[in-house]
C-alpha cells in the first residue's frame, strides 16, 4: 500500500473514532451542516443530480426539484456519518420488516438467491440487519482506487457479518456464493456501458448491468429485490419482493426489477442516489438517429 493510501485509511479511521464519540443526535447536526455545506459550496455533481431529477419528474415545479436535491444532500450525508458510526450507529437502530418469509422461503430453495438492491435508502443499514440476523449475504462491491479508503469501506461493512468480493473477479467465486446456499449481493441500478441491457427508467432507456438475470439463467437461484427505507430518526423499513418473470430473458428480468425500483423512487425521491450519470449510455438506435439528425 503506498504512502498517500496508508494516510488514507488512518485518516478514515481517525475519523470514525471521532464520529462514533458524538451521540446520534449530534452525528445527526453534524450531517445536516455538513450537507449544507456541500449543497452550496461544493457544486461537483450537484448539477448533474438536478438534471437527472428533471428528466426523472418533468412535471415537477423547479422548487420541487431543488427541495428533493437538497432532501438528497441531508440524506445521504447523514447516511455517510452513519457508516463512519459502525458498529454504535446500528444499536439504536428501530427496523420494521416485510416480506421477511420470502426471503426465507427462498433460501429453503438450497440454490442460494441472487439479492438486487439499489442505490436506494440506507442500504449500508440493509447489510447490517442481514449480517446481524445471520444471513450469509456476500456483497459485489465496486474496489476503490485509493487502497487505504478500499480497506476501510470493507472493514466497516464486515464489521456485522457480511462478505465482499469486488467486482471483476473470477465468476467461480460468485457462483460458489449461491451454491453455498448464501445471499449474492448485486446493486445493479447503475449505467453498466455497452455491456448493459437497455430498461425502462422514468420513461427513458438505461444501461443496466446483467449479472442478476444471468446468475438466474444459469442457476435457476430465486431472485429478491431489497431496499431499506428511511421512515424516521434511527427508523427503517426492509422491503424483501420476489422477482417473478414469466420470460427468463435478460432484458425482462431486468426489466421487472427495475419497475420495482421505480416505484420506490417516486415514493421517495429523495432517497435515490440522483448522483451519478444513469442514463449516460444511450442506445445503438438513438446514437444513429441522432447522427441522422445533425
Amino acid at each position: 500500500m503506498k504512502v498517500s493510501d496508508k494516510l488514507i485509511y488512518q485518516f478514515l479511521v481517525g475519523l470514525r473514532k471521532f464520529i462514533s464519540q458524538l451521540s446520534t443526535c449530534s452525528q445527526y447536526r453534524l450531517s445536516q451542516r455538513l450537507a449544507s455545506l456541500a449543497y452550496h459550496h461544493i457544486p461537483k455533481r450537484k448539477n448533474l443530480a438536478r438534471r437527472n431529477l428533471m428528466r426523472a419528474f418533468p412535471n415537477q415545479s423547479g422548487g420541487w426539484i431543488k427541495n428533493t436535491l437538497i432532501n438528497a444532500y441531508q440524506f445521504f450525508t447523514y447516511n455517510f456519518i452513519q457508516f463512519l458510526a459502525f458498529p454504535k450507529a446500528w444499536k439504536t437502530a428501530q427496523y420494521s420488516i416485510h416480506g421477511k418469509d420470502t426471503l426465507d422461503e427462498a433460501l429453503k430453495q438450497n440454490k442460494g438467491v441472487i439479492f438486487i438492491s439499489a442505490h436506494f435508502g440506507a442500504w449500508e443499514m440493509l447489510g447490517v440487519w442481514l449480517g446481524l440476523n445471520n444471513y450469509k449475504l456476500v456483497g459485489v462491491a465496486h474496489r476503490q482506487q485509493n487502497q487505504g479508503a478500499n480497506k476501510f469501506f470493507q472493514e466497516q461493512r464486515e464489521l456485522s457479518g457480511v462478505k465482499q468480493i469486488f467486482r471483476k473477479e473470477p465468476l467461480e467465486k460468485m457462483y460458489d456464493i449461491l451454491n453455498e446456499n448464501k445471499l449474492l449481493g448485486l446493486v445493479s441500478d447503475q449505467d453498466a456501458k455497452k455491456k448493459g441491457v437497455f430498461v425502462n427508467f422514468f420513461g427513458m432507456p438505461a444501461s443496466t448491468p446483467k449479472g442478476a438475470a444471468i446468475f438466474h439463467n444459469k442457476t435457476n437461484a430465486p431472485m429478491i429485490f431489497s431496499v431499506c427505507i428511511k421512515t424516521g430518526f434511527q427508523k427503517y423499513q426492509l422491503e424483501f419482493l420476489p422477482i417473478i418473470v414469466r420470460d427468463d430473458t435478460t432484458e425482462k428480468i431486468t426489466q421487472a426489477y427495475t419497475i420495482i425500483l421505480e416505484k420506490f423512487v417516486h415514493n421517495y425521491p429523495e432517497q435515490y442516489f440522483w448522483f451519478h450519470r444513469r442514463w449516460k449510455t444511450k442506445p445503438k438506435i438513438q446514437i444513429e438517429s441522432n447522427k441522422l439528425e445533425t
